[in-house]
């Protein structure tokens, strides 16, 4: 499973929220979520998939092309 971390990066970005701001509301380090976004070999959990959805009003199309990116 590969994350499309620009599109995540687009979704914050046109939420008005910080990447710091993010890590916070899902409840991780803000230096855990920037490698999660640098490295494609630590992978968001499922709860902090769901976590991210809620924060940035993703919808279930939104959200499968970012966490189920081909």
């Amino acid at each position: 499973m590969r994350v499309d971390v620009d599109l995540l990066k687009r979704s914050i970005a046109a939420s008005g929220k910080t990447k710091e701001t993010v890590a916070k509301e899902i409840g991780i380090d803000y230096s855990t979520f920037t490698r999660k976004m640098n490295c494609d070999a630590l992978a968001f959990s499922v709860g902090q998939m769901h976590k991210l959805v809620d924060v940035l009003s993703l919808s279930k199309d939104q959200a499968s092309q970012i966490f189920f990116a081909q």
